[in-house]
């Protein structure tokens, strides 16, 4: 199944070199694939995976082993933010 993969601000440069400029990349995954499943080849540092929504909802740390994406689905991460 074909999913949009999005990652946001420092975790960008995680994404192919062809999706950095967009933040964002289609990927075709196995049918009924978890959230951790998704992110585990791209290596990202877990202490930096903190927001994670799928189409705009936000999922809890304790879903994301266990939440399974659909086709269309967009996996959107983004790290801590600080600002003010």
């Amino acid at each position: 199944m074909r999913i949009t993969f999005k990652l946001y601000a420092s975790l960008a440069q995680y994404l192919p070199p062809e999706g950095r400029d967009g933040n964002a990349v289609t990927l075709d995954v196995e049918p009924g694939a978890t959230i951790a499943q998704v992110v585990e080849p791209f290596n990202l540092p877990m202490k930096l995976v903190h927001l994670v929504l799928i189409n705009g909802v936000f999922v809890p740390p304790e879903e994301r082993a266990s939440r399974r994406l659909a086709e269309g689905d967009v996996l959107a991460i983004w790290p801590p933010i600080a600002g003010g």
